[in-house]
């Protein structure tokens, strides 16, 4: 399973070279429709279609560096010649001087050998060469092939057993496939139905990409997308190519943001705003790209039953599709910039068809979605349990985003120890996790995941989007020592109570309450083994207002104790002072919180408003820095109460003390 997982994700490679490809030839239909055949349209076209014809190359090249562990390159090269070697040895011309008989004499079959499934097994024989053999080192005379330089020989002469095997199987094999896309074809509308639910189900286990091959590839002969792409230049039929893509194009672009919007309706009061954003990002990426996987894990493995009628609904979709006049294909997914890009394509039949049929399976998907999740109250996004907190407002952006998450998410994974092997396709991290029982699925959604998925044994994968490969990346730096751990989730090593507990605070003050932050104030709590009350902590009231207890604070990481011990007060002023006099320690960019050392040694963390740091700073004005001195009295911030309450937040302040469980806080 491990290694069907793997290949599908290297599938990814080679695939995202077709949209190049579609653009190309998508452009070149357009220039013909306006002007015409010409010259320009006729060199676009001869680019994209290049990209095609040689698409079983790509496969090899693009399959070697996919399944090959932590390539530099040479694993493609070994690909390379894999392939050439097999294209050479099972050559027509090969084969009738091998078995001595004329070149219109060879079975047929030995002209079909340039396809996808020829390459899939030569990028694979490149990977395996690279993956035992980089590192041989062989007597110093012949030095000269030790390492890398030994995997393109050692692919070459495997390929030589492999194209061996072929010359007597081969015609067999490419038999039986095309037997079975023939039984395929003779269904019919049937047929097709049947490929489009088995395309969906088998998402999950990262196979779709193996029986995507054999109706959109010419691995049986069928050859579905790169015959539409060709248009009239190719082998393609008019109204029967493009059978087992058309149907993708409604499911896409209108039955999946129809679930979207389902969802959202049926998500708690509380929770939509926090899965708006995560929906909305998903229903587009499907809508115009045609990528789904973001949308279809968000909901995948919290409610099946409505991913398997998902599967069914796409079957029925490809068969209607097959029934009716309309035939379109893609060169990359079925969404709106490749409807648009082919609408023009010879081969395409009665495209607005498509148009109606999605507003028919957006409503489908709207009824049906909202009743399966009502009636058997199945835990959509933002229906979780009450104790799955989503986290949102991350501020950090670009780099720093991707890194903030790269570092939550190997926290949440147990560690950096725990990751065996990290490596990511279009919208997913696939990982070998050495203890799975170490990985928090819902720290994993918290940090920005869309789902997570345990396929078994020590295979782990987390669902993120289409940035996957900048997260991918930062932890892979943050692994290897290259990229600090952002310092609003780092646990310090052998970091006392106070110390972690502080660290927790300053996590919560810039925005990111995350699980880091929620675990090292629990375990600063758990630290604490004093018997007898505390401290009484007294300090100048920061604000004008109303004392209120922590209880009261709209914010169970507040309420709950869970920052430390304090107070909060229900501001009536607009400026909050130092309570004492102390050291600036933290100060967030929006200016919302501020974390303090005071001169005694306690660490306070002042938080203006629940959630203020959506407001992006509008509202606040910071009047020290990090690491001023401070008296007490002196001005640390003002704030607009007007703004946070219009912005449907509250105004609430806690003062919380973060190295002292034991602590009380009075205010004078």
């Amino acid at each position: 399973m491990k290694f069907m997982q793997r290949l599908g994700r290297s599938f990814m490679l080679p695939v995202a070279v077709l949209p190049v490809a579609a653009i190309l030839v998508g452009l070149s239909n357009w220039a013909i429709g306006i002007f015409g055949p010409n010259v320009v349209s006729t060199f676009i076209s001869a680019a994209g279609i290049a990209m095609l014809d040689n698409m079983a190359l790509l496969f090899a090249v693009g399959i070697s560096l996919g399944m090959a562990n932590k390539t530099d390159g040479t694993s493609a090269l070994a690909g390379l010649v894999s392939w050439l070697t097999v294209q050479a040895i099972l050559a027509p011309v090969t084969v009738s001087v091998l078995y001595g008989i004329d070149v219109e004499s060879v079975d047929p079959a030995f002209g079909r050998v340039n396809n996808v499934f020829v390459g899939i097994v030569c990028g694979l024989i490149g990977a395996w060469s690279y993956n035992k053999f980089k590192d041989t080192k062989l007597p110093d005379a012949l030095s000269f092939f030790s390492g890398r330089r030994s995997v393109a020989l050692v692919a070459a002469g495997v390929s030589l057993v492999f194209a061996a095997i072929l010359l007597f199987l081969w015609p067999f094999v490419f038999g039986g496939l095309v037997i079975f896309g023939e039984w395929i074809v003779t269904l019919g509308p049937v047929g097709a139905g049947i490929y489009g639910f088995l395309n969906r189900a088998l998402i999950p286990l990262g196979l779709h990409h193996a029986l995507n091959s054999v109706f959109w590839f010419d691995v049986a002969g069928i050859n579905d997308l790169n015959n539409f792409l060709a248009g009239s230049s190719g082998d393609g039929v008019y109204g029967v190519t493009g059978q087992y893509m058309t149907g993708f194009f409604p499911i896409m672009m209108f039955g999946l943001p129809g679930a979207a919007l389902a969802m959202y309706v049926t998500a708690k009061t509380t929770r939509k705003k926090v899965v708006a954003g995560l929906l909305l990002s998903a229903a587009i990426s499907s809508f115009f790209v045609g990528v789904t996987e973001p949308l279809e894990f968000s909901f995948m493995f919290l409610a099946p039953w409505l991913y398997l009628t998902h599967a069914v609904f796409t079957g029925i979709s490809l068969a209607i599709a097959s029934i009716l006049p309309v035939r379109m294909g893609f060169g990359f997914s079925a969404g709106f910039t490749d409807l648009i890009l082919q609408w023009t394509n010879p081969l395409a039949q009665n495209p607005w068809i498509i148009l109606v049929m999605g507003v028919f399976w957006f409503f489908v998907y709207f009824f049906v979605f909202r009743f399966f999740i009502r009636r058997f109250n199945l835990k959509t996004p933002g229906r979780e349990d009450d104790d799955v907190v989503e986290e949102v407002g991350d501020a950090a952006v670009g780099e720093d985003k991707f890194a903030l998450a790269g570092a939550k998410f190997i926290r949440a994974l147990g560690g950096k120890d725990n990751i065996i092997e990290l490596d990511n396709c279009a919208t997913r991290l696939r990982m070998e996790i050495a203890d799975t029982s170490k990985v928090d699925d819902a720290a994993l959604k918290r940090a920005g995941a869309s789902g997570t998925i345990k396929p078994g044994g020590h295979s782990v994968q987390v669902i993120y989007g289409l940035n996957v490969q900048f997260v991918k990346d930062a932890m892979e730096q943050i692994i290897e020592g290259k990229l600090d751990v952002p310092e609003a989730i780092e646990a310090f090593p052998g970091a006392t109570a106070a110390e972690t507990g502080f660290a927790a605070g300053v996590a919560t003050a810039v925005g990111v309450p995350n699980v880091a932050a929620a675990t090292i104030a629990a375990g600063a709590a758990a630290s604490s083994k004093a018997d007898a009350a505390g401290p009484v902590i007294r300090l100048l009231q920061p604000i004008e207002g109303a004392v209120v207890p922590l209880a009261g604070v709209p914010d169970p990481m507040f309420a709950q104790g869970v920052m430390g011990p304090g107070a909060a007060i229900d501001p009536s002023g607009d400026t909050v002072v130092a309570p004492a006099d102390a050291t600036v320690a933290s100060v967030f960019p929006t200016g919302h919180a501020i974390g303090l050392e005071l001169d005694g040694g306690v660490e306070l963390l002042i938080h203006v408003g629940v959630d203020t740091v959506n407001m992006k700073g509008d509202g606040f004005e910071v009047l020290v820095e990090a690491g001023q001195k401070v008296s007490r009295g002196t001005p640390l911030l003002r704030f607009d109460r007007a703004k946070i309450e219009a912005a449907g937040l509250s105004a609430i302040t806690p003062v919380i003390v973060l190295n002292d469980e034991t602590a009380s806080v009075a205010f004078d």
